[in-house]
């Protein structure tokens, strides 16, 4: 199985940071840099706790810290990517932003990344409480259902997106009980595999838009 989930990573995190370099190279507009840079954030903070994970299957030392540090990292860069789907909805779609919305984003994210920097979550002793699994939980999910809900309001609109928000919405479902639970329950953490499939076909999304004639 190590090698099967190992292999999957590495083309998944070879996957992301390739297509984020080209949607750059190919768009030098500001659609563009929003794309490439979601895309790159995703696979080099993804990088940070799938490498190690990667390295700890074969290697003999002890790098739970070093896991713990990289699902932190991974945490705050997925908020991140989360507001940069936020400014790529308004530019893509030209929607005059909503000053109140964009505030509420903005302090789920900043909300969720401080949850996520307390002490408590113990993310380099890996011994974090599922308690704490859910309270960092509850403003990103706050925060991926208000994507959820303006792409799914547009979906009909541009048909390279038709589909962003079910992919979103999955990519949510199978990483919730990881995110909580998977210290209880490790078979859990298999949940990542089709989460991250979610995430390869969301990229896939915005690579064929900004290859398209439409863009």
């Amino acid at each position: 199985m190590k090698y099967g989930e190992s292999a999957f990573d590495i083309i998944y995190l070879l996957f992301a940071i390739v297509m984020g370099a080209s949607i750059l190279r190919r768009r030098k507009d500001r659609i563009g840099t929003l794309m490439g840079s979601a895309v790159l954030i995703l696979g080099i903070g993804d990088a940070f706790h799938l490498i190690p994970r990667v390295i700890n299957y074969f290697g003999s030392g002890d790098y739970t810290a070093w896991l713990g540090f990289g699902k932190l990292v991974t945490s705050i860069t997925m908020t991140v990517f989360y507001l940069l789907m936020y400014r790529i909805f308004l530019k893509v779609y030209g929607e005059k932003e909503n000053q109140k919305l964009s505030m509420t984003i903005y302090i789920l994210a900043a909300i969720r990344v401080l949850l996520c920097l307390m002490p408590q979550n113990g993310w380099l002793q890996n011994n974090g409480s599922v308690l704490w699994g859910v309270i960092r939980n509850i403003p990103f999910v706050a925060l991926g259902g208000v994507i959820v809900y303006l792409y799914y309001r547009r979906r009909a609109a541009i048909p390279c997106f038709r589909w962003v928000w079910l992919l979103v919405t999955l990519s949510f479902l199978f990483y919730i009980p990881v995110a909580v639970a998977a210290s209880l329950v490790p078979m859990l953490g298999m949940l990542m595999l089709p989460k991250t499939v979610c995430y390869m076909l969301l990229i896939w999304c915005f690579r064929k838009y900004a290859f398209s004639a439409q863009a």
